[in-house]
């Protein structure tokens, strides 16, 4: 398998990752991604290059996103202040369920920050969801606390406030041949000229198995 930077094109199918993760989620009881997601929100997160697509042949099997920016409203300042990258929109497509890849996505999103000098891998999960959180809890997330205030950027609430975060390490087991666009060197650079950790005011449709 690769993974490789999205592109536009790539689009649809993220909506319908969305769209069967969240057929998926209903079945299961759970309130989860209800709501549908700006297409256009999605689109300028895919043009900022930190969304990534997972290739098996010519399928694409699941999506990460990866970046230094910070949700507003989640992280205190003291948090931001410390090298860290974000991950959130981690799908995998439910033909590959199972297998744990998202696992893998995680560990390379590990790897990709250690090298580009960041010291945590944070994320957010959905606040009601407690197998996620366990999920995550098991791949070495430590739970931070759980922000109810805010609101989500599809409406509502704020519906994805648990907070983990592990320390980066570095980590080729996750065995994807990484062809993305930017290399870690760029993405430190990235950070460094920002200040640390940034916070976006643009919010993730949560972190997903």
């Amino acid at each position: 398998m690769i993974i490789e930077t999205a592109t536009p094109d790539d689009l649809p199918k993220l909506l319908a990752f969305r769209k069967e993760a969240a057929a998926w989620l209903s079945a299961l009881g759970s309130d989860q991604w209800r709501r549908p997601y700006p297409a256009d929100r999605l689109l300028a997160t895919i043009e900022t290059g930190t969304v990534f697509m997972v290739r098996d042949g010519g399928a694409t099997v699941a999506t990460i996103t990866l970046t230094p920016a910070a949700e507003e409203g989640l992280w205190l300042d003291e948090e931001l202040a410390q090298p860290s990258m974000f991950v959130n929109k981690l799908t995998v497509a439910r033909e590959y369920a199972g297998r744990d890849l998202g696992g893998r996505m995680l560990d390379w999103a590990g790897d990709r920050a250690y090298r580009a000098g960041m010291t945590w891998l944070r994320l957010d999960a959905w606040t009601t969801n407690q197998g996620l959180q366990r999920y995550y809890v098991r791949h070495g997330f430590e739970y931070v606390r759980t922000v109810r205030e805010g609101g989500a950027v599809n409406g509502g609430p704020r519906v994805s406030g648990w907070l983990g975060q592990r320390r980066t390490r570095l980590d080729e087991s996750h065995g994807l041949t990484d062809r993305t666009v930017d290399s870690p060197t760029a993405v430190r650079k990235r950070h460094s000229s920002a200040g640390g950790g940034v916070q976006s005011t643009s919010s993730s449709y949560d972190c997903g198995k």
